[in-house]
């Protein structure tokens, strides 16, 4: 039973056995192609009334400006792409601090570091205190297949965003329209300090990111996409 649990081309197989495949992006969508012609393209959905909802959620105003990472302990060692350039940014803004939400804490050299333990009933509260979110990832096999939940998170709570060009990110993100896309750090820190420096410009990609949701990636967008599954 083992070994069949560690087939490596059972994905493959199980491709070729369905009726229909449900793919959450292109990179995804178009392996599967190889092995099925009905492929169908469900990506990652938002409840944007009952939870991902700024209006139900209002953040407190304060002086301090956040930048925040949320995401698994196994998704931890992402942070470690972009290190240096929040540690940089940390040093050079007195009001900057880093939050990250997750179920460990995060192993950061950054002075202005604030952990919060991920809780399902304070998560959204919790992101609220964002004014920034990031979607760190190196570019790999394995991060091209991710679906960019975190990042719609952030964009459903009118939080800009900021991610790693790889994947799905780069079918959710229009740059400099509704968030920004980065493949150096020079690229996330020119990012970073702009979002930083702007805050009428943290309003207007927030406000954007949210309406990309709402039409391309909310529960009620992408119902009667994912019922054609069953049909």
């Amino acid at each position: 039973m083992l070994s069949l649990l560690k087939w490596r081309n059972k994905v493959a197989s199980i491709c070729r056995w369905s009726y229909k495949v449900s793919c959450g992006n292109s990179y995804l969508g178009n392996y599967a192609r190889q092995y099925n012609r009905s492929v169908i393209f469900n990506p990652s959905t938002i409840d944007t009334r009952h939870a991902h909802n700024p209006g139900m959620h209002p953040a407190e105003k304060t002086n301090t400006i956040r930048i925040g990472w949320t995401g698994s302990h196994s998704t931890l060692k992402y942070l470690k792409e972009i290190e240096p350039v929040i540690g940089k940014l940390t040093t050079e803004y007195p009001n900057l601090e880093f939050m990250v939400i997750a179920d460990r804490a995060p192993d950061l050299k950054i002075d202005k570091l604030k952990f919060v333990p991920w809780r399902a009933a304070t998560e959204i509260a919790d992101l609220m205190q964002f004014d920034i979110g990031i979607m760190p990832l190196p570019n790999d096999e394995w991060t091209k297949g991710k679906c960019g939940f975190k990042l719609l998170q952030y964009m459903a709570l009118e939080i800009p965003a900021v991610a790693s060009s790889v994947g799905a990110n780069l079918e959710i993100i229009t740059q400099d329209e509704t968030g920004y896309l980065c493949a150096t750090p020079e690229e996330w820190y020119i990012a970073l300090k702009k979002l930083i420096d702007n805050s009428d410009l943290r309003l207007q990609l927030g406000k954007r990111g949210r309406k990309l949701v709402e039409a391309r990636y909310s529960v009620v967008s992408n119902t009667s996409n994912f019922l054609a599954l069953f049909e």
